[in-house]
């Protein structure tokens, strides 16, 4: 029975924050947007790319065009069309002080579809990002105002819902709000790691620790450990009953039965939401694919309402003894599991040297080579960094500097710093017009048309890699899906857009003269049929000037009938 008692009295220690955090907010004012059950594809506060994902997806069965609801009275206060990120979104005021948010939509409701066509071809603009007055669209609780989609940043057809303090503006967790999503699944837990914090979690890195399963609770072996000062980090997903990877609500770390740090995941604003990078090892995620997140705080990561403070989770270790570690990892419903361990300093080594060229957190820092200047902010580094810059030449012919590698793209920076490249040759100003800094950091690369300052090329960047400055005389582009002059019989005109380097800037279409609603969908702009180009009008010419980074301006002229 004293067994039994004790288990009880543990459960309800470690649900009694997660009361606390749902007594926060109302219970059950906000309804489900869609007509399906709640599923969860992704959930508040899962580690994304340079950010926390904000919200929740909520799965649509593989579909597009399922209607969506008003989650609670309110009005329509912002609507925001763009190729990236939310795509099309839906922003409803709510009288309690909360806003919520509904993106990747396909379509609004109709009268105010017809309200921000009129305003696109108005402006002669597709992207908007237009506010209402809360006489303009009020709508009531379980009204369709919309229809779900896959537009923006999106893999796939889904509906992401979001919950926002009004007045702040900061993302608060949905799931804190009581609605109605089955689950008794316990975070799984798939690895443990320790960090030598004498002088950076980057070098020399994450100490992988195998951990084994009993039930929900995980011990590892021995954590034998050679520096006085270390911290943990953890892999562990939360499964829900759905079977997709969430992220992790709460974590606890304890040393000998005492807290030393814990998480937990209520609230976020998306201008701090980049802090991620500082609560995980960026390393791991970036370059192995693997979400590992930090038991202890980083000296740069500035996030607020995440960990508590004065708990750091720097584990100083004043002796050889054999202490206790526990890791409590907990999900909104309470559904919990624990890792256990030892741990025990072995033989201390000597301390890792940290070079001329090293970065620390919450200092400014300017590294020059030959040719280039790189000027961090003091915000720039979540660690101390043993930063690495020097040249090499560059082969391409386009070039007119030599690569400048920056560090790694495996190490991150929270916001921009200024790279200055001097050129290995006099430059025309025609060419300097035509200049542009690419920055590669392997999976991808950044194009950014530079400024001059003196003889030298600027630009800003918030990733690491490898920079050149480029001469871009290519010129945008885009191909039809259709054969010139042909009979168009399908629903939709659609160009895809090409560029040797960098990405098209500007995209402009003229049907007969008059500017024509192109939505940009990724590297393609698409038309859909409507009264501007009804069946039956005939042959139409369709002129479409699109512009790239560096500057280059293309004029196509095409023709199709209809």
């Amino acid at each position: 029975m004293k067994i039994f008692y004790y288990l009880m009295l543990f459960v309800c220690l470690i649900n009694t924050g997660i009361v606390e955090a749902q007594n926060n907010y109302p219970q059950n004012y906000f309804r489900n947007p869609l007509n399906i059950p709640m599923q969860l594809a992704a959930n508040f506060g899962a580690v994304r790319t340079n950010h926390f994902h904000m919200g929740l997806d909520l799965r649509t069965n593989s579909q597009e065009n399922l209607p969506v609801l008003a989650a609670a009275d309110g009005y329509v206060s912002r609507i925001k069309v763009e190729r990236y990120g939310f795509g099309n979104a839906l922003y409803i005021t709510h009288p309690n002080g909360y806003t919520t948010v509904y993106a990747h939509l396909n379509k609004y409701f109709n009268q105010l579809d017809e309200y921000v066509k009129e305003k696109q071809y108005k402006d002669e603009k597709w992207e908007q990002d237009i506010t209402f007055q809360p006489g303009q669209f009020p709508v009531q609780k379980g009204q369709q105002i919309a229809l779900s989609g896959n537009t923006g940043g999106s893999a796939g057809p889904h509906l992401h819902f979001e919950i926002r303090d009004t007045k702040t503006e900061e993302c608060l967790n949905p799931l804190l709000f009581g609605f109605a999503i089955p689950d008794n699944i316990a975070p799984i837990i798939s690895g443990l790691y320790w960090y030598d914090r004498r002088f950076s979690t980057y070098e020399p890195g994450a100490n992988g620790i195998a951990v084994k399963k009993a039930g929900n609770v995980y011990t590892s072996n021995l954590v034998q450990v050679n520096s006085q000062e270390i911290s943990f980090a953890i892999k562990a997903v939360d499964k829900a009953n759905q079977g997709f990877n969430l992220g992790i609500y709460n974590a606890e770390l304890l040393m000998d039965g005492k807290l030393i740090y814990n998480f937990e995941i209520d609230k976020i604003h998306y201008d701090d939401t980049r802090y991620i990078n500082g609560c995980i090892d960026y390393t791991k995620f970036i370059r192995d694919k693997m979400g590992i997140q930090h038991l202890a705080d980083l000296p740069g990561m500035k996030l607020q309402n995440y960990s508590t403070p004065n708990l750091t989770g720097i584990i100083r270790l004043q002796d050889e003894n054999i202490h206790t570690i526990e890791i409590v990892l907990k999900d909104v419903k309470g559904n919990t599991s624990r890792l256990t361990t030892k741990l025990q300093l072995n033989k201390t080594s000597d301390k890792i040297s940290s070079a001329a060229k090293t970065i620390m957190p919450n200092e400014a820092k300017t590294i020059t080579t030959e040719n280039a200047e790189i000027n961090f902010s003091k915000n720039a580094v979540y660690d101390a960094l043993n930063f690495n810059a020097f040249e090499k030449p560059d082969a391409d012919p386009d070039a007119v500097s030599n690569t400048i590698v920056l560090h790694s793209p495996y190490i991150p920076v929270q916001d921009e710093y200024t790279l200055k490249i001097k050129p290995n040759r006099k430059l025309s100003n025609a060419e300097k017009d035509k200049a542009v800094i690419v920055l590669d950091y392997g999976s991808d690369n950044d194009v950014v048309k530079v400024r001059w300052n003196a003889d030298r090329a600027e630009a800003k960047f918030n990733r690491l890699g490898k920079a050149k400055l480029l001469i871009d005389n290519s010129l945008p582009s885009v191909s039809p899906g259709w054969a010139e002059g042909a009979m168009v019989t399908n629903s939709s005109l659609v160009l895809k857009g090409s560029t040797t380097i960098g990405d098209i800037v500007s995209f402009r279409a003229e049907l007969d003269s008059k500017w024509l609603r192109f939505a940009r969908v990724k590297n393609n702009f698409v038309y859909l049929f409507d009264e501007k180009c009804p069946k039956g009008s005939g042959s139409h010419t369709l002129k479409v000037t699109t512009v790239n980074t560096a500057g280059n301006t293309n004029t196509q002229t095409f023709t199709f009938r209809r």
